[in-house]
């Protein structure tokens, strides 16, 4: 049984509401200060600068995150195995090197605390922001499996490494190495409401990486994650990311463009051993473990391997051999 099959739904609902409602509405401005009495002079004021006027000032940064979005969302929904290397590539250097602006556990915590950045001044942020919710509510975790810089790079890693040095993690080990990456997360908020600390959210997140400031303890932990993810693909992404299990939780109970499936999917395992990410347990699709790759839905739609279209033109045989005979 999977953790989101023991948790109640009410539960699951209920944090999912906090994910969504939070992430989509900014922190108010703090007012300021009241002038001191005294002397009363006449004197211009400047004017505080309009929503528009600071929208203009940020629009670089927003249309090149929008430019950035679109070309995941074409390479996700066109199923475009070169052009999702791209977007990977993209998010490394635009998501990682460039901005290093990812979403991560302290959006969590301030989610839950309602301190989150003030609108006015990072509209591109909050373009993010509501783009993660929105697909991830939509199909799942695309933003695990297209936009985090973290992730692409070690799918970039995987796609160069040859398959004979990467081990097979068992099935039962990898169902229950996945609980681990949720345990990370309730123990991270947990400790941060009772502290108020977020220092340490830099050792369960690898995601500095791309701004290159770190200690020594720190470069030696990564270092020791980006060789372990050669042997075993995508690592962190599938047993130890905090954000993916809270995205995780989200996608199980509100995801609406399920992917599709037919009906020999349930004798089938093709899909099932194809699935890199372990998100396909005995033919059933685990949505918290889903990043939406492509891989089974590419295979879905290959007449040539998927046994669907195979029997369809079995089917078809028999039919007109049918015909034919009367």
């Amino acid at each position: 049984m999977s953790l989101t099959q023991r948790l109640p739904r009410a539960s699951l609902t209920a944090l999912c509401a906090i994910l969504l409602c939070a992430l989509l509405t900014g922190a108010a401005s703090a007012q300021a200060p009241a002038e001191p009495p005294g002397w009363e002079f006449a004197e211009d004021e400047e004017a505080a600068p309009t929503l528009l006027a600071l929208a203009a000032e940020q629009a670089v940064d927003i249309l090149a995150f929008l430019a950035f979005a679109a070309l995941a969302m074409v390479s996700f929904l066109r199923k475009n195995v070169p052009l999702k290397y791209v977007t990977l590539v993209v998010s490394v250097l635009y998501m990682g090197v460039y901005k290093s602006q990812l979403i991560s556990v302290v959006n969590i915590f301030g989610t839950l605390t309602a301190n989150l950045p003030v609108f006015s001044y990072t509209m591109a942020w909050y373009a993010f922001a509501i783009f993660t919710v929105v697909t991830t509510v939509l199909w799942g975790r695309v933003y695990c499996g297209r936009i985090c810089a973290f992730g692409a790079l070690t799918q970039l890693i995987d796609a160069v490494v040859p398959k004979r040095f990467q081990l097979e993690v068992p099935a039962n080990v990898e169902r229950y190495a996945g609980y681990v990456k949720y345990g990370i997360l309730f123990a991270a908020v947990g400790y941060y409401l009772a502290t108020s600390e977020i220092a340490f959210y830099r050792y369960i997140e690898p995601f500095w990486l791309f701004t290159f400031d770190a200690t020594p303890v720190l470069w030696i932990m990564v270092g020791a994650l980006l060789v372990a993810s050669i042997f075993v693909r995508n690592l962190y992404c599938r047993f130890l990311c905090p954000l993916g299990a809270a995205l995780g939780l989200v996608s199980s109970v509100t995801t609406v463009f399920k992917i599709k499936r037919w009906s020999e999917c349930s004798q089938c395992a093709l899909c099932e051993k194809t699935c890199e990410w372990g998100a396909i347990r005995k033919r059933k699709i685990i949505k918290a473990e889903c990043v939406r790759c492509d891989d089974c839905e590419i295979l879905y739609d290959d007449k040539q391997r998927c046994p669907h279209w195979l029997l369809e033109l079995k089917r078809k045989a028999s039919a007109t051999l049918t015909d034919s005979a009367t």
